[in-house]
C-alpha cells in the first residue's frame, strides 16, 4: 500500500510541475501573440551597365591630366559612370579564368570595393558586374568625420572604400601577405583615378582616417580592413591664383614664411610659396637662424630674416609653416608675440600642419573656426577654437590648413585674402 501511495504522490507532483510550466510558457507567449515578426530588409541588387572597352582619351593623356581634386560640386554621378569606375577597379576581363583589371598575387583577389553615394552604401560584385546595397543611408558625412572631417569625402559624388582581407593571402604568402594586399590596393586605386580622368571627373585618395570608425560605418565583415577612401566627383570650378586677374590683384603684397631652424615640412613651404609667387606676392623666409635650412624631405630653404628681428610693418601676411621642427615655436615667446601682433594690427595670420598650435598657444583662436594636422586637434579645442578638420579654414584674417596635401589650397586662401576676396 505504501508503494502505491508513493507512486501516486509522485505522479500528481509531476503533473503539477508540467501544468505550472505550461502556464509560464503561455504567459510569455501571450504578449507576442498576433505581433508580426520584424521584416528583414531585402538586399537590393543593381545590375550595372556594360562597361565601355574603348574611349577617346589615350593613356598618356590620362596620366598627364591626373591631379588630386579636393573640391567637388554636389552633383551625383551617373549610373554609367559608377559602372565604369567599378569595372576599372575590379572588373572581369577574362571570364574563363576570372581575371580582373588589376593584378592580384596568386589570383586570390583579397580586395572588395564599397561605393558610398547619396543613395546609400553598395558593395561591388565583379563576377556579376552588380552592386549589392548594404544600406540606403547616405554615410558620406560620417565617413568625412572618420577622415578628420575632410571636406572632399563629404562633398564627392561617390566615395569608394577600398577594403582588403589579409587572411585570404596569409596561407599562401605568410609574411608577405600584407604587402601584397597593399600593392593590389594601389593598382586598383590608380585604375580608378585614371578612369575618372577619362570620364572628365576629379578624384583624390584619402589615406588618413580612423580605420575602426570606417569599418563600423561601412559594416565591414570581420577580417576586412579599410585601406583607401577614393573620392570621385565633378570638380568644383575655382579661379587659379596664376590667372592674370589673380596676379594683378595680389601684386605688390608681401608675405613672410616662418620655418623652424630644422625639419620644416617641405611641401608646406615650397608649394605655398609657389602659389604666392604665381600671384606676384613678394615673399621672404624667417627662422630662428639664418642661412641654409634642410626640410624633412631633404630640400634646402634659405632663411634671410632672424625671427627676433622680424618687422611686422614690412608684411601683409605672416605664415607659420609646419613640420616636426615647428615644435620649437610652441610656447616660444617671440613666435607667440608675432602671432598676437599680427592679429592686433589686422594682418593676415596663417598656419599649416602642426603650426596652428602656435596660434592656439598665442590665444588668438578663441571662437575661430580652425583646422590643423590631426595630432593638434585637442590643443586647438582647448584654446577655444571651433575645430573642423577640413583641409583649409579661413575666418576673418586667420587661415589654417591640415598639412602637406592642403598646401596649394592653403596658398590660394592666402592669395584670396591678400586680394581682398
Amino acid at each position: 500500500m505504501d508503494c502505491r501511495f508513493k507512486n501516486l504522490f509522485w505522479r500528481i507532483m509531476k503533473m503539477k510541475r508540467l501544468t505550472i510550466l505550461g502556464l509560464v510558457l503561455v504567459c510569455f507567449a501571450v504578449p507576442f501573440y498576433g505581433q508580426r515578426r520584424p521584416r528583414v530588409a531585402q538586399q537590393k541588387i543593381i545590375q550595372l551597365t556594360e562597361p565601355k572597352l574603348t574611349g577617346t582619351v589615350s593613356l598618356e593623356e590620362a596620366l598627364a591630366k591626373r591631379r588630386s581634386v579636393r573640391q567637388f560640386t554636389n552633383e551625383s554621378l551617373k549610373p554609367t559612370q559608377i559602372s565604369q569606375l567599378a569595372w576599372a577597379g575590379q572588373g572581369i576581363t577574362e571570364p574563363q579564368r576570372g581575371l580582373r583589371t588589376a593584378p592580384s598575387a596568386g589570383s586570390i583577389y583579397p580586395i572588395e570595393l564599397f561605393f558610398a553615394t547619396q543613395e546609400g552604401l553598395f558593395v561591388y560584385r565583379p563576377a556579376e558586374h552588380t552592386m549589392m546595397q548594404i544600406t540606403d543611408q547616405d554615410i558620406r558625412n560620417a565617413l568625412a568625420e572618420a577622415a578628420s572631417m575632410q571636406q572632399s569625402v563629404a562633398e564627392a559624388g561617390c566615395d569608394i572604400i577600398v577594403a582588403g582581407s589579409v587572411r585570404k593571402l596569409t596561407d599562401r604568402f605568410r609574411n608577405q601577405a600584407r604587402n601584397y594586399m597593399f600593392l593590389e590596393a594601389g593598382h586598383i586605386a590608380q585604375n580608378i583615378q585614371l578612369q575618372a580622368v577619362c570620364l572628365e571627373l576629379g578624384s583624390v585618395v584619402v589615406g588618413g582616417f580612423n580605420s575602426g570608425d570606417v569599418r563600423k560605418i561601412c559594416r565591414l565583415t570581420r577580417g576586412l580592413e579599410p585601406i583607401y577612401i577614393i573620392c570621385v566627383g565633378y570638380p568644383a570650378a575655382e579661379v587659379a591664383p596664376e590667372t592674370a586677374e589673380g596676379q594683378t590683384i595680389a601684386a605688390g603684397k608681401k608675405a613672410v614664411l616662418i620655418i623652424a631652424s630644422e625639419n620644416f615640412r617641405d611641401e608646406e613651404l615650397f608649394e605655398t610659396k609657389r602659389v604666392l609667387d604665381a600671384a606676384q606676392v613678394q615673399t621672404a623666409t624667417a627662422s630662428t637662424r639664418t642661412g641654409a635650412i634642410r626640410g624633412t624631405l631633404g630640400n634646402i630653404a634659405e632663411a634671410t630674416i632672424p625671427l627676433d628681428r622680424l618687422r611686422m610693418d614690412d608684411y601683409d601676411a605672416i605664415i607659420f609653416i609646419g613640420g616636426p621642427g615647428a615644435v620649437e615655436y610652441f610656447g616660444n615667446r617671440v613666435a607667440l608675440n608675432i602671432a598676437r601682433e599680427a592679429v592686433r594690427r589686422g594682418k593676415i595670420l596663417a598656419a599649416i600642419g602642426i603650426a596652428p598650435t602656435i596660434l592656439a598657444d598665442a590665444n588668438v583662436l578663441a571662437g575661430i573656426r580652425a583646422t590643423s594636422f590631426l595630432s593638434e586637434r585637442e590643443r586647438l579645442i582647448q584654446a577655444g577654437a571651433a575645430y573642423t578638420g577640413f583641409d583649409v579654414e579661413r575666418e576673418r584674417l586667420i587661415i589654417t590648413a591640415t598639412g602637406p596635401a592642403a598646401s596649394v589650397q592653403f596658398g590660394r586662401a592666402i592669395v584670396d585674402a591678400l586680394a581682398g576676396r
